[in-house]
């Protein structure tokens, strides 16, 4: 159940509101004894209200009197400081994040093998843009857009946030599919890619009839390739992350190929 402590206010300041609430005008006497609020705290709590601009003061009065302002009035000032407190939170994560960004630096590559994989629409997904947010150079994306999950249109929207945001950081993005792809996918999903991306100098679309699996070569140095669903379903049933030196060596040579002989892509 929401209470006034929910925005701010302590037990004490929150019975002394309500109290003025139910008494109108009182003196800090009478309201220590209507709230249960201790005369030891009540002058404290009474300058905290009043700071928060949540009760008014007589000063001319023998002795001083308080009473509350509107609850709707006093509310949304309750609402705004929570609004302001949040906010300046909010920067201050900011800069904590900038500048450990600035500290913490990934080691150097290893020639190992390593894989991960991910089984599920939400995880192959959330796995995918979280490889390709850590692109520095390029991301190339092969066959359909790595999108056909479940709901396919907010999955395309993700994916081409995560890509434009690679294309604004200097990211060479490339799209390399089959040629008839385009007519096999909604028109929201043709005009995401197409209206977003393409007005970028540093991504390119091309199609070729050799395409014949999904894949994202991030880069040259990692690959995510998408696993179908075994059942034949429009979505895709997992990803595995592959980082393996001569593997994705001979993917970015098989890349390469294809990519010449193919055809560039034109409005949907």
């Amino acid at each position: 159940m929401a209470s006034l402590q929910d925005l701010g206010l302590s037990e004490y300041e929150a019975r002394a509101f309500r109290s003025l609430l139910q008494t109108g005008p009182t003196s800090a006497k009478d309201l220590s004894r209507a709230s249960d609020v201790p005369m030891g705290r009540i002058y404290d709590v009474l300058n905290t209200l009043e700071t928060y601009g949540l009760i008014r003061s007589q000063t001319a009065s023998r002795p001083k009197k308080y009473v509350a302002v509107e609850p709707e009035t006093a509310l949304d000032r309750l609402l705004a400081d929570k609004k302001e407190e949040l906010e300046a939170k909010a920067k201050q994560y900011e800069g904590i994040v900038d500048e450990l960004g600035e500290k913490l630096e990934s080691a150097d590559p290893v020639d190992e093998p390593f894989w991960t994989a991910a089984v599920g629409p939400e995880e192959t997904l959330d796995l995918l843009l979280e490889r390709l947010s850590a692109a520095d150079e390029r991301i190339s994306v092969v066959g359909s857009p790595p999108a056909r999950q479940v709901d396919i249109v907010e999955a395309t929207e993700r994916v081409v946030d995560e890509l434009v945001a690679a294309l604004e950081r200097g990211v060479e993005v490339s799209l390399l599919v089959r040629p008839d792809l385009f007519q096999t996918l909604p028109d929201a999903v043709n005009r995401e890619y197409y209206d977003r991306l393409s007005p970028y100098e540093n991504y390119h679309a091309r199609a070729s009839d050799g395409v014949s699996s999904t894949f994202e070569l991030i880069d040259d140095v990692e690959v995510c390739i998408e696993v179908p669903h075994p059942l034949g379903r429009e979505e895709t049933f997992g990803v595995i992350d592959l980082k393996d030196p001569e593997f994705t060596a001979d993917v970015s040579e098989a890349f390469a190929d294809h990519w010449a002989e193919a055809t560039p892509v034109g409005p949907p």
